[in-house]
């Protein structure tokens, strides 16, 4: 939900989703189309079907309790590495490192160069204290989403005398810009492929809509995705 979404917007829609599908159970019975009707307005409808999907792979495989090893997580539906250490992280407090855009900044600054993505995953999980995985991710996370910047406020920042780049003087390049897991800034929303989507998406949540209506690329493309069925010359949520 986060993904393209502000916490502050989030978190009512998080705590209704919650409370309608407590369990995997729940969820994974719920058809698909009542699902994405719930998340209209959180973006990226895909990841919706995801979670629906690894909520029926949890049901099927795991008699509806959540998997708790890396190798499980990864094989369930939308599931990479971020996604599962962050389970492993917060539901189950293990001793793994999380690496999101956040703390893949604060890491490359601090280690004072750009980091491939499995050098940033083993430098996070040899940075995490024995037993304080939680409190240790989420601290980095808040670290690099308010003082860790793409501009940084390093006169802040509790950790500048042991960060090589800001001991540099933050001498160019930033290795942050080029890491794996940092983000690039996404493309203009205005007009984009994802707004089309997200019109169709919108539309369909009321009710049955003619292709007629809509790009049929989009329209193909969503529906190459498993978020709307095709009926004759209409376009549905799936049941």
């Amino acid at each position: 939900m986060l993904q393209q979404t502000q916490v502050q917007r989030v978190t009512p829609r998080f705590r209704e989703f919650v409370e309608r599908w407590p369990t995997a159970t729940t969820f994974a019975a719920e058809p698909l189309g009542e699902v994405l009707r719930a998340w209209q307005g959180l973006g990226y409808p895909r990841r919706a079907r995801y979670l629906h999907l690894a909520a029926q792979r949890i049901v099927d495989d795991h008699g509806g309790v959540v998997p708790d090893t890396i190798d499980e997580l990864l094989r369930l539906p939308g599931v990479g590495a971020y996604t599962a250490r962050a389970v492993l992280a917060f539901a189950f407090e293990r001793d793994v490192g999380v690496v999101d855009t956040n703390i893949a900044r604060v890491l490359a600054r601090v280690e004072g160069g750009r980091l491939t993505r499995a050098v940033a995953q083993r430098v996070a999980d040899g940075a995490v204290p024995q037993g304080r995985s939680w409190w240790w991710n989420q601290s980095l996370m808040e670290l690099g989403a308010v003082l860790c910047r793409p501009a940084p406020r390093c006169q802040e920042c509790p950790v500048a005398r042991s960060c090589r780049w800001s001991r540099s003087g933050r001498r160019p390049p930033d290795p942050a810009v080029g890491s794996a897991g940092v983000s690039k800034p996404q493309r203009r929303f205005e007009g984009s492929r994802r707004q089309q989507r997200g019109a169709v998406m919108r539309s369909v949540a009321d009710g049955p809509q003619s292709v007629a209506d809509f790009d049929r690329s989009i329209v193909d493309e969503l529906h190459a995705d498993g978020l709307i069925q095709l009926d004759g010359d209409a376009i549905r949520l799936p049941s």
